[in-house]
C-alpha cells in the first residue's frame, strides 16, 4: 500500500533532546513500519536541522523525493513541555519551510504516476493559504486515492473554517475527545461514551466522510463505521510521553483498514501500537509487532 503523508516536518525540541517529527512524518515512519510504502510531501529549510531530517528520513528507508528544500526558511521546530503524565503541550515557531510547500504541475503528474492507495494529512500544515491551496490540487490530482484527516488542533495553529474545510475531503476522520468537544457545541463531556458516538453521528451526516474515530487516551477509542458504533478499552502502561502516540494509532488505524479488519479489530490493534509509542520516548521510537502482541494479550 502506498501512502503520501501530507504536512510538517518539524523537530520536536523536548531539553535536552531533539526529535524528529511533525504528525504526518510520524503517521508515515510507524505506516512503514507496518510494512507501507510512504512518501512525506513537505519542506525543510536548507540547514542544519533540514540537512539532519533529510540524512534521518534516507537513514529509515523513507522517500525525500517530495520533500523541498526552501532556501531562506528555517526548518519546522516546536518547543514541547511535559507535564507528570508525560502529555505534551507545544509551542509551534512559524513561519517554517513547511509553509512553503508549492507542488508544480509535474510534481502532481508524478505522483499521480504513483496511484497512492491513502493521502494522509492534519490541520497545522494548513494554515498556511499556500499549502492549503497545494493540498486541494493534490485531492483534485488523486481522485481515487482514499483520505486520512487526523484532526489534531494545536493551540493557536487551527480554525474551524479550515477544519470543516478537511473534513468535507476526508474518508476517515480522527481526533481525541477534547477536540470533539472542543468543535461540536453539542457535544457534552459529562454524558461519557455517549457524547463520543452523538459527535460521530453528527460529523459524519454534516461533512459526509465514511469513518469517524475519536480517541480517548489510555481509556482507549470509539469509532463510528458502516453506521455501527465501537467503544474499546485501552491498554495502560508506564507512559514515557505521548508525543507521537496519537499518530501511530492512525497508521496502525489505516493498516487494519487496508487489512479488511472488523471494526473491533481496527481499534484494539491501533490502541494496543499507541500504548506501546506511548511508553517510549519520542514521536517515532524503535518498536516491534511482538512487543504490540505481547501487550494486547496481557490487556
Amino acid at each position: 500500500m502506498r501512502i503520501l503523508c501530507v504536512g510538517e516536518i518539524l523537530w520536536d525540541v523536548i531539553v535536552p533532546a531533539e526529535h524528529l517529527g511533525g504528525a504526518p512524518l510520524n503517521f508515515g515512519a510507524h505506516a512503514q513500519k507496518l510494512g507501507h510504502e510512504v512518501f512525506p510531501i513537505s519542506a525543510v529549510g536548507n540547514d542544519e536541522r533540514g540537512e539532519r531530517a533529510l540524512h534521518l528520513l534516507r537513514q529509515r528507508g523513507i522517500s525525500t523525493e517530495f520533500v523541498q528544500i526552501i532556501p531562506g526558511k528555517p526548518t519546522g521546530t516546536s518547543e514541547v513541555e511535559l507535564n507528570l503524565d508525560g502529555k505534551p503541550t507545544f509551542a509551534i515557531v512559524r513561519p517554517a519551510a513547511y509553509d512553503f510547500v508549492d507542488l508544480s504541475a509535474s510534481d502532481l503528474a508524478r505522483l499521480a504516476q504513483l496511484q497512492p492507495d491513502w493521502i494522509a494529512y492534519g490541520t497545522l500544515f494548513h494554515m498556511s493559504a499556500q499549502a492549503l491551496a497545494s493540498t486541494m490540487r493534490l485531492f483534485q490530482a488523486l481522485p481515487a486515492a482514499k483520505r486520512f484527516y487526523d484532526i489534531n488542533l494545536r493551540d493557536e495553529n487551527w480554525n474551524l473554517v479550515a477544519v470543516e474545510q478537511l473534513s468535507s475531503q476526508a474518508t476517515v476522520v480522527k481526533l481525541n475527545d477534547s477536540e470533539a468537544e472542543c468543535l461540536d457545541a453539542s457535544f457534552d463531556a459529562e454524558a461519557g461514551i455517549d457524547a463520543i458516538e452523538g459527535f460521530c453521528r453528527r460529523w459524519i451526516d454534516r461533512f459526509h466522510c465514511e469513518i469517524v474515530c475519536v480517541t480517548c487516551g489510555d481509556r482507549g477509542c470509539a469509532m463510528l463505521k458502516d453506521g455501527e458504533f465501537t467503544k474499546l478499552p485501552g491498554f495502560h502502561v508506564e507512559v514515557a510521553d505521548t508525543v507521537g502516540a496519537g499518530d501511530a494509532f492512525s497508521a496502525a488505524f489505516v493498516h487494519g483498514l487496508s487489512e479488511g479488519w472488523t471494526a473491533p479489530q481496527i481499534g484494539r490493534f491501533a490502541n494496543g501500537i499507541g500504548a506501546v509509542v506511548a511508553g517510549k520516548a519520542g514521536a517515532i521510537p524503535d518498536w516491534s509487532l511482538e512487543e504490540v502482541r505481547t501487550l494486547m494479550q496481557s490487556g
